[in-house]
C-alpha cells in the first residue's frame, strides 16, 4: 500500500509537529507532502531525517521568512501537489493540507487540529495582528478571507473521513463543515522521569508568547499575590509588551533545553495555563509529571484535565479567562493540597501515550481501506 501524507507546512517544531512525527512512524514507508519546508537540521531529526515534496511556494524568494504572507496562495499551491499515484491519504491538517486533490479509489484520512481559523472564528484577530483590519486594505483583506472560507468548506468534501484531536474540535468540524469525526486524542510523551525533583514552591507556565495563549493575564495574577512565585517558559512577540511590566515575583527564562524545561515542570508547585486550546499538549506534559495543573476551563481542558468534583482529580478549571479568576483557582488549589495527588496526576497523562495514538490511528485507518482482492485461482 502506498501512503501519502499531506502536512499544512514545516517551519517550526510544535505540537502538530509532534503529531505528524507519530503519523510517520506509524506508516514508516509514507511519502512526506508540505507546502513548504524550512525545518532546521535539528528539528528534523525528530522526523528521522525526512524532507518533504514540497509546492511551488517553496521557491518564492522570500518564501522563508514570510510564506505565510502568501496566504491567498494556500489553496492552489496545496492542489498543486500531486498525490494521485497513493492509495492512501492522510492529511495533517489545521489550515489547507485538507484540500489536497485526491482521485476516485484513494482513502483520504484528514487529523483535523482545527477548520482553519484564519477563515473561520479567528479572522478579526487574525486581520488586526496583520494590520489588514480597516481600510482598503482591510476590504481586500477580507473578501480575501472570505475566499478562503468558502474555499475550506468546499475542500472539505475532499475528505473521506475526518479524525478530530477532541470533542471539542469535533464540534467545531460539525459547524464548520457539516461532517462527523472520530475523536482520538494525540500522542503525549509521557515517559517517568529516572530521577524527579522534589516538588517545589514555583509555579510554572510553558508556553510560546502568543496573544491567545494568555500569559498575560497569568502574569497579572500573580502581581495579585506577590508571596507566590511564577515561571515562565517559552518565548514570542507577546514578551516584549508583558515582561517590562512584570512583577519582581515573576521571572521570564525563555526557551529552555528540553531537559531542563521538564525538570522545572517536575517540580512545579502547579501549572498553570489560561489558553483556550484545542486540545492543549502541555498541561498533559506537566501531568506526566505528577504536577497539577490550574487551567482555564475553556477548550478541551475539561477533556485532559480531572477537576476537583473527579473521584481522582488532577487540577484546578477556573470559568473565565481573568486575572481574578485565576487568582481565586491558586488559592482554591492551595486550600486543597491533599485533593491533588501526583500519581492521579500521572495515570491521568497516560491516558493520552505515544503508543495508544499509534495503535489508535492505525485501527481507524485501516477499518476505512477497501478489502484487497482475492488472488484468482489457477484453473
Amino acid at each position: 500500500m502506498r501512503v501519502a501524507v499531506v502536512h499544512d507546512w514545516l517551519e517550526t517544531w510544535r505540537g502538530g509537529e509532534q503529531v505528524l512525527a507519530e503519523i510517520l512512524r506509524t506508516y514508516p514507508t509514507a511519502e512526506l507532502f508540505a507546502l513548504v519546508d524550512f525545518l532546521s537540521d535539528g528539528d528534523r531529526q525528530a522526523l528521522d531525517g525526512r524532507r518533504a515534496i514540497t509546492s511551488f511556494i517553496q521557491r518564492v524568494p522570500f518564501a522563508r521568512s514570510a510564506f505565510r504572507l502568501l496566504l491567498p496562495l494556500f489553496p492552489s499551491a496545496i492542489e498543486s501537489l500531486d498525490v494521485s499515484g497513493y492509495d492512501l491519504v492522510i492529511s495533517s491538517s489545521h489550515a489547507v493540507a485538507k484540500g489536497v486533490r485526491t482521485r476516485a479509489g484513494q482513502v483520504h484520512v484528514c487529523y483535523c487540529y482545527t477548520p482553519m481559523r484564519y477563515a473561520w472564528d479567528l479572522r478579526e484577530q487574525y486581520l488586526a495582528r496583520t494590520g489588514f483590519d480597516h481600510g482598503l486594505r482591510g476590504l481586500i483583506a477580507r473578501r480575501m478571507l472570505s475566499r478562503l472560507r468558502a474555499w475550506d468548506r468546499a475542500a472539505s468534501a475532499r475528505v473521506d473521513h475526518f479524525v478530530a484531536i477532541s470533542r471539542y474540535i469535533a464540534d467545531r468540524i460539525r459547524r464548520c463543515y457539516g461532517r462527523d469525526s472520530t475523536v482520538i486524542y494525540p500522542p503525549v510523551s509521557v515517559e517517568p522521569m529516572a530521577a524527579p525533583p522534589a516538588r517545589g514552591e514555583c509555579y510554572v507556565t510553558v508556553s510560546q508568547l502568543v496573544p491567545y495563549k494568555r500569559v498575560d493575564l497569568i502574569v497579572q495574577a500573580f502581581a495579585q499575590i506577590p508571596d507566590r512565585q511564577l515561571l515562565v517558559i517559552g518565548d514570542g512577540p507577546e514578551r516584549r509588551r508583558i515582561e517590562p511590566s512584570a512583577p519582581q515575583n515573576v521571572r521570564f527564562a525563555g526557551w529552555l533545553p528540553d531537559r531542563e524545561r521538564d525538570r522545572r515542570l517536575a517540580a512545579a508547585r502547579a501549572f498553570v495555563f489560561a489558553a483556550e486550546e484545542d486540545f492543549g499538549i502541555a498541561p498533559l506534559e506537566a501531568q506526566a509529571f505528577g504536577t497539577p495543573v490550574i487551567a482555564y476551563a475553556g477548550g478541551a481542558s475539561s477533556e485532559t484535565i480531572a477537576g476537583l468534583s473527579s473521584d481522582e482529580p488532577t487540577g484546578i478549571l477556573f470559568p473565565e479567562q481573568s486575572a481574578a479568576a485565576i487568582v481565586e483557582a491558586v488559592r482554591e488549589f492551595e486550600r486543597a493540597p491533599s485533593r491533588i495527588r501526583s500519581d492521579a496526576c500521572r495515570s491521568n497523562a497516560r491516558r493520552f501515550g505515544v503508543e495508544r495514538f499509534r495503535q489508535e490511528f492505525r485501527a481507524f485507518v485501516e477499518g476505512r481501506m477497501p478489502p484487497a482482492p482475492l488472488a484468482s485461482t489457477a484453473r
